[in-house]
């Protein structure tokens, strides 16, 4: 029998039809406590921003919440984007959770918007080609202002000025390059850091992304080997039939994304139902339904065992992607907290 990967969560803090950012929000920490409760080793948030079905669009603030509601699973980012945001200003805040949580704080890092041009430019203090181009640099110096030592400017007319995320850290946040390309996998291989590939939305590139992460991989102090995992859209149920309806509403929302259609709320499985999708819609459903894994406990059990080993990753991070029906509490998320407790059982 397979040897079961440990499992982990990334959380969009889905927004569904009826539902406010506040019951929205409750349902995601209780989703969390749950996690920590049944052993998952991470719960991450994901950041993005004006979209009306995901509430996830601060992930230091979520994390924090988050931390103080559990006692033992790792919490962290899955990613902070970083050229969203000045490296001192993300580090302050990651210095600031492993305060809260020692030991327990991941910073996951990525190169994505996580929106679009508009909010983009909102975000962002300068233009979208400098900051991409300084991501290297600025993965680097986060790390370097989180640690008790920190970090020196160093002026050109000479002299030097030290600065800190916090002023006496006694530990630092762990951080992760996050990716779907060979830049973030060639990236963290340089500089010794772990590396995620976001199997969850990328369609291709995988085997290669993760082939040149670990031929490549740069020993450093703090990992001396390559650290891996991917992650992965997951829907689980008592029976095939109510796993297939679980997975109809974020399958449509992934496809109004890819046609460019307008982005709304979350809809629910019986709005889908009603609604039937579009020739374009339902191809679009149907090719991302091939990399998802739904099902059955025992079913996707045994599915994403197979595909940790082919991955050779002793970890995977799921989506749990499970829709909403209309007559389920607006507070609550029965679909994903049936996901991720039939999941664990059938692991363990």
């Amino acid at each position: 029998m397979s040897t079961s990967p440990a499992l982990s969560i990334l959380d969009l803090v889905p927004v569904r039809t009826g539902q406010t950012t506040s019951q929205a929000i409750a349902s995601s920490l209780a989703l969390a406590k749950r996690a920590d409760d049944l052993g998952y080793r991470r719960y991450w948030f994901a950041e993005h921003h004006n979209m009306p079905a995901v509430a996830s669009t601060s992930p230091p603030v979520l994390i924090a919440a988050t931390a103080t509601q559990t006692t033992r699973i790792r919490v962290g980012s899955g990613g902070v984007m970083l050229p969203n945001h000045a490296p001192l200003i993300v580090a302050e805040q990651f210095a600031a959770l492993e305060a809260i949580a020692p030991g327990r704080i991941d910073l996951g890092l990525g190169r994505a918007p996580g929106s679009d041009p508009v909010i983009t430019q909102l975000l962002r203090r300068s233009g979208t080609t400098s900051e991409a181009q300084e991501f290297p640099d600025h993965v680097q110096s986060i790390a370097q202002l989180m640690s008790r030592d920190g970090s020196t400017v160093r002026f050109t007319s000479g002299g030097t000025y030290d600065v800190h995320a916090t002023p006496d850290a006694t530990g630092s946040a762990m951080v992760w390059l996050l990716g779907s390309s060979d830049f973030s996998a060639q990236l963290a291989a340089q500089l010794g850091l772990p590396y995620v590939f976001a199997n969850h939305f990328a369609g291709e590139g995988i085997e290669r992304a993760m082939s040149l992460y670990r031929q490549n991989f740069q020993p450093s102090e703090r990992h001396p080997e390559p650290t891996s995992f991917v992650t992965a859209n997951v829907v689980v149920a008592p029976t095939a039939e109510e796993a297939e309806e679980r997975a109809l509403p974020q399958l449509r929302q992934f496809a109004r994304l890819r046609s460019n259609k307008p982005m709304r709320k979350m809809e629910t499985i019986d709005e889908v139902l009603a609604d039937p999708s579009d020739a374009l819609e339902q191809s679009l459903m149907q090719q991302n339904r091939q990399r998802w894994f739904v099902g059955t406990p025992s079913g996707v059990a045994a599915e994403l065992r197979r595909f940790g080993e082919t991955h050779g990753v002793d970890e995977i991070m799921i989506s749990a992607s499970s829709g909403a029906y209309e007559s389920e509490p607006l507070d609550e998320t029965v679909g994903r907290m049936q996901t991720v407790e039939l999941l664990a059982e059938a692991m363990a």
